[in-house]
């Protein structure tokens, strides 16, 4: 390939994961959902339990294309190059952690107990998105005026006699997915600076370990009997209660939170495998009779994490080179299932306490759908059916953000049901339209693929004018 080509395969991952954990998170009703499309109730593994495990995994892959110049000391001045490089990760992770916490927040009232019309509460919360959607745009006088007019209202809401409820900060999650990602970049972008690919690789079977022996070892105070099966008596679950504590953690679950503290030691291994597997990429091939390597260096303004449009890894003009890649891919990923299947005969596959066994087969499963995009687009060059997730990797960050504002503004807004009685919008729409036409479980899917075709539609608006929103 030429020195001007890219890993495309990369984007497309990233973009089949956003669009899969968008699917997932958007079916018509919970009560009624095809099972692959649900999480394991506990142990257990479904395709819907890979989907954040491929995020941190793509998150890893590009820290190594990102950083690599640093590490290996090609920038002139290294001291000065390390102590950019330390402020641009510590300012990414803080703010994707930000950012997690604030898309729970807005708009910074509770909606359903603040007694104003819903149509002006629902004007100030677009204002406030759109504020927030400007910011990461850079366009700060824009944001500035579209918060400003949120907070207008807000304003108005008091002085026209409204009881305007303040968001419950005692109530906040901590955890989430996007501060669970920018936890997992920061240390492991760092360990990345100072290690190698051994060290890397020691680290990662260290972490995996320790864990097991954290797991199944120390006993949990006031629990009879400390074990993965039960979702009160593990030390993650323990932990979590202990220091978040129950108003902070996912109230769905209440006694345990899926993206807690003690678990983000093995997360930390899914990313540091998709750093193995960057350098991989990213790594001169060796030389074989009749082909040589000519693969270019990638840029340092490559993206690091979830909001990356993926201008990767360049690959070597002779197509002998990429065969070694794709099947150091197949391979490796085919050893860490046997492995990781293996183990959880032992420390079963659990996505909620992220299992050391889960980490091994979802990296595994990680390693062969990159592979075959990797020999489907950047070996055979087959890109059409891949379009979608092109659009979708480009802007996989606010495809996140601001589609789940928009799922909760559904169910926040209150219409007339049939009955008289009110329901929220999203469920109007389910019951009015989907049920009308389709069983509940096909209804509930066809209201899924409804929702991600028109973020489709406005991450192609994006797309086509070249717009990259970027942490």
């Amino acid at each position: 390939m030429a020195d001007g080509d890219r890993l495309i395969s990369l984007d497309v991952f990233r973009g089949m994961t956003i669009a899969g954990m968008v699917l997932v998170n958007n079916p018509g009703t919970w009560s009624h959902i095809y099972d692959p499309l649900e999480h394991a109730s506990w142990h257990g593994l479904t395709p819907t339990d890979w989907i954040f495990p491929f995020f941190l995994f793509i998150v890893g892959v590009a820290i190594p294309i990102a950083l690599g110049k640093v590490r290996t000391g090609s920038e002139p001045d290294d001291s000065k190059t390390y102590g950019r490089a330390y402020r641009k990760i510590i300012v990414r992770a803080l703010l994707i952690f930000a950012l997690g916490i604030t898309m729970s927040a807005v708009p910074f009232f509770q909606f359903a107990a603040t007694d104003a019309p819903d149509w002006l509460k629902m004007l100030i919360w677009m204002a406030m998105s759109a504020g927030l959607f400007l910011l990461l745009l850079r366009n700060f006088k824009a944001a500035a005026v579209a918060i400003g007019l949120g907070i207008v209202g807000v304003i108005v809401m008091n002085l026209a006699g409204y009881n305007v409820v303040p968001y419950n900060v005692g109530g906040m999650r901590i955890p989430g997915v996007l501060q669970r990602i920018a936890v997992c970049y920061l240390i492991v972008s760092i360990i990345f600076l100072h290690t190698d690919w051994r060290q890397q690789l020691g680290i990662g079977a260290a972490l995996l370990l320790i864990y097991w022996a954290l797991m199944t070892l120390i006993p949990v105070p006031g629990c009879e009997v400390t074990t993965v099966d039960d979702k009160a008596c593990n030390l993650a679950a323990w932990l979590d209660r202990t220091i978040l504590t129950e108003n902070h953690m996912w109230r769905s679950a209440k006694v345990f939170d899926p993206e807690g503290i003690l678990s983000t030691i093995p997360a930390l291994v899914t990313t540091i495998a998709g750093v193995l597997t960057g350098s991989w990429l990213r790594a001169e091939p060796p030389v074989s009779a009749g082909a040589t390597d000519t693969g270019a260096a990638a840029t340092p303004e490559t993206q690091a994490d979830l909001d990356s449009n993926s201008r990767s890894v360049p690959l070597a003009n002779e197509s002998g080179s990429a065969y070694i890649k794709v099947t150091g891919l197949f391979f490796a990923g085919t050893i860490l299932l046997g492995v990781g299947y293996i183990w959880s005969y032992y420390f079963p596959l659990n996505k909620s306490l992220w299992t050391s066994s889960y980490v091994l087969v979802t990296a595994g499963i990680a390693l062969l759908v990159l592979g075959a995009c990797y020999w489907l687009i950047d070996i055979r060059g087959y890109k059409r059916w891949a379009w979608p997730f092109m659009v979708f990797g480009a802007n996989a960050l606010p495809l996140f953000v601001f589609s789940g504002i928009m799922a909760r503004m559904l169910s926040a807004y209150r219409v007339a049901g049939t009955d008289g009685k009110p329901i929220s919008i999203q469920k109007w729409i389910f019951d009015n339209v989907y049920l009308s036409i389709a069983q509940p479980v096909d209804a509930s899917l066809m209201y899924a693929i409804t929702f991600i075709l028109v973020w489709l539609f406005l991450m192609w608006l994006l797309y086509r004018k070249k717009i990259y929103v970027k942490v």
